[in-house]
């Protein structure tokens, strides 16, 4: 995680475009000149970037499902609630779904958890719009390669004939630190 560049995932470890969910993993730094004053003596995470690791985990999803044709914008935040202090050095699981689609917007469901507990949660709001600029999106695609964010390029393998049915069909799933 890279907190002064809004570099706030790590790793794209799962993409399932069927289920319309996404799954993140992010390390908090040790230290960082935000927790110098978030708060002296006692550092935490500031909430808003806990917002925004929710919303950059759930735009990779629409990035996805869009195949990067289009853009989402954070257009709205409800019912955010941070339930726990997240400290330096805690690693997060972040986890978005897709609860709706119209209009040019898309409404997603996100997740937190340290541990296996859940620290954060909210609905967010994404205005979906062209790339308004080339070098936007060629940013994103590198940004996409540097988070194991799958190429949205390569085709998925082909299924075998007649394959026995399986849990998790349908998605593409990467493991890494």
């Amino acid at each position: 995680m890279r907190l002064e560049y809004f570099q706030l995932i790590d790793r794209i470890v799962a993409l399932d475009l069927d289920a319309r969910t996404v799954e993140a993993h992010a390390k908090i730094p040790p230290t960082s000149t935000i927790f110098e004053g978030h708060f002296p003596g006692h550092p935490l995470m500031p909430g808003v970037l806990l917002i925004e690791s929710m919303a950059q985990t759930s735009g990779w999803l629409i990035i996805g499902l869009t195949k990067f044709e289009r853009m989402p914008f954070l257009a709205s935040v409800r019912e955010a609630k941070l339930r726990s202090f997240v400290s330096p050095d805690q690693a997060l699981t972040i986890t978005a779904r897709v609860v709706h689609e119209g209009s040019g917007f898309t409404v997603t469901k996100a997740t937190i958890e340290v541990s296996g507990k859940v620290v954060a949660d909210s609905e967010l709001t994404f205005r979906l719009t062209a790339f308004p600029d080339p070098n936007l999106r060629a940013g994103m695609k590198l940004a996409a390669a540097a988070i194991g964010f799958p190429a949205p390029s390569q085709p998925s393998p082909a299924p075998l004939p007649n394959p026995p049915p399986q849990a998790g069909e349908g998605r593409v799933r990467e493991r890494g630190g």
